[in-house]
């Protein structure tokens, strides 16, 4: 599942007219170049959440069958938030365990080294990446491979396996994936990965400038 859904008001005005998804980086669609990468990850098929300005996303990316990777929509009336959205789109999600990626983000993460499945017992499985000079703190502390607690060493880089147990018991409407990210955590059920590659989080003009101007993600 791609998130798509959110306003990305800290990139206007550039996102008042344009869904950041859409925003080109290096000549390439920021979303276009995920489903690119997911696709050559051996991903087979694709939801994404839409809310601002989403019917762009739609007309632009389409039903995906043209490029051998079926897309479907999670159409969101009301902005539902990252934990909101994922919940109002499992029934479009079949299997038990699902991978989520924000749609705003700019990396070489290779989606074929995310592993499969989950540990037994796990609730989800977190790429990381080393935590950015730009952040003022960071999410967590982990060590062989399992998330030990909330810190400063790593951030969530918007990528994820995820049971969809996960969700037992959320609220409904408008809530963040990060608050039951935080709990699968404390309760020891979410192991991880750590990217030591290149990764960036575009949510202001500076990150953006700099995602198209630095050397290329091959």
């Amino acid at each position: 599942m791609l998130l798509a859904a959110g306003r990305g008001s800290r990139l206007a005005p550039l996102t008042d007219r344009t869904p950041k998804p859409l925003l080109p980086v290096q000549g390439q669609l920021l979303i276009q170049r995920i489903l690119d990468r997911l696709k050559q990850a051996g991903i087979t098929e694709a939801v994404i959440n839409v809310h601002h300005l989403g019917q762009q996303i739609e007309s632009t990316i389409g039903d995906g069958t043209a490029e051998g990777l079926p897309i479907r929509y999670s159409r969101e009336a009301e902005l539902l938030e990252t934990g909101g959205g994922i919940k109002k789109a499992l029934p479009l999600l079949e299997d038990a365990v699902f991978m989520v990626c924000n749609a705003d983000i700019y990396t070489d993460f290779d989606f074929a080294n995310a592993p499969s499945g989950l540990d037994e017992g796990d609730l989800a499985h977190l790429i990381l990446v080393p935590t950015p000079a730009s952040r003022d703190s960071g999410d967590f502390i982990c060590s062989d491979g399992r998330i030990l607690s909330r810190g400063n060493d790593y951030v969530y880089a918007g990528i994820a396996l995820i049971h969809r147990d996960l969700f037992l018991g959320s609220p409904q409407g408008s809530f963040s994936l990060r608050d039951l990210l935080f709990a699968a955590v404390e309760n020891g059920r979410a192991s991880c990965q750590i990217h030591r590659g290149k990764w960036t989080d575009i949510g202001t003009p500076e990150e953006y400038a700099r995602a198209n101007t630095e050397p290329f993600y091959d």
